[in-house]
């Protein structure tokens, strides 16, 4: 039906859009599953994604709670075996397929989600346990340091000492690097920093529920902040509340070591990578500058965008769509990797 006159979008002459309230309608193209849990957030309680609790120990403690009824279906779901060890000085922990039968060449290295302050360990093994049971992998994700008690490059530096122990072991053709939400902002800055400092770039990388720009470079932080939810939108000003508690602070918004989006040159130096967002996702402007950008540079990406799907919505991997992404990462992996 066509909108009344009354409530049809008006534009700014300076481009801004005022966007008249409107119902949006569960997509038709979910699976059943997915629509189920569409209808299901009407009676779910709010995920303050924001995190206003001042405490940091509380603040990462609540997360740790939150995630782990996810955890323990993942590990009722994937026979695993996990295990914390240090490597280049760095705490990680290894997931593998239970009772060993991984593959021996290749590795997987994870950067968990959580805004650069939470997601140790229980983001973490959402992120490791399926990829690792699925694909038969290595993973080693890495307890990165994290705000407020560091800044950039303290995460990209920790996942470069751990990437330089494991070449060692693997090729760094068969060294892959994924990551979701701000592990993926991550695994964009780990792309940039290994050769910019001298180590062999990966064999190929993973940028899921984020991209190689800000959060809030695009028109999607607005869209999802009303569309979806689990983040809010950006304030008056244009910009998002830090919920990253002065990560980067005192850096460039556009500085190549933590945003390479902008810059062709860095992009270049990028291995094939694969992108993953959705389209009620605060990050699809990210995501989809950045696969722009990396076509431009020369270098191979490919973008998945899930129909209805929220913010890293691979990790729900009981709703089919989750499934597919999982394996769609699976599968680029091994395409790629030696």
């Amino acid at each position: 039906m066509a909108q009344h006159p009354a409530e049809a979008p008006q534009f700014d002459v300076n481009g801004d859009v005022r966007v008249p309230a409107f119902l949006l309608p569960v997509s038709g193209l979910l699976s059943d599953e997915a629509a189920a849990f569409q209808r299901m957030r009407a009676t779910m309680p709010a995920f303050d994604a924001a995190g206003v609790e001042p405490d940091i120990a509380v603040r990462r403690a609540q997360i740790q709670a939150y995630t782990e009824p996810a955890v323990a279906r993942l590990r009722d779901m994937f026979a695993v075996d996990i295990t914390t060890t240090t490597i280049g000085g760095v705490e990680v922990m290894e997931v593998t397929p239970a009772g060993g039968g991984h593959d021996p060449e290749r590795v997987l290295i994870n950067l968990h989600g959580g805004a650069f302050i939470v997601g140790w360990d229980g983001i973490a093994k959402m992120e490791s346990i399926p990829i690792a049971a699925m694909g038969g992998y290595r993973v080693v994700s890495v307890n990165y340091r994290m705000a407020p008690e560091h800044r950039h490059p303290a995460g990209v530096e920790d996942v470069a000492a751990v990437y330089a122990v494991l070449l060692k072991d693997y090729a760094p053709g068969r060294i892959g690097i994924y990551g979701g939400s701000a592990g993926g902002a991550l695994t964009a800055q780990a792309a940039a920093w290994l050769p910019a400092n001298g180590l062999p770039q990966a064999g190929a990388i993973g940028i899921f529920g984020a991209g190689a720009v800000p959060f809030d470079a695009g028109e999607s932080a607005y869209v999802a902040g009303y569309i979806d939810g689990s983040f809010p939108p950006p304030d008056a000003g244009g910009s998002l509340a830090d919920i990253t508690r002065g990560y980067f602070e005192g850096w460039d918004r556009k500085d190549p070591s933590a945003w390479p989006g902008y810059h062709l040159d860095v992009l270049a130096t990028f291995p094939p990578t694969l992108i993953l967002t959705g389209t009620r996702a605060m990050d699809l402007s990210p995501a989809i500058y950045t696969n722009s950008q990396l076509l431009k540079a020369g270098v191979r990406s490919t973008l998945i965008v899930g129909e209805g799907m929220g913010h890293c919505y691979h990790y729900q991997v009981s709703l089919p769509e989750g499934r597919d992404a999982c394996e769609a990462i699976i599968a680029f992996f091994r395409e790629h990797l030696g």
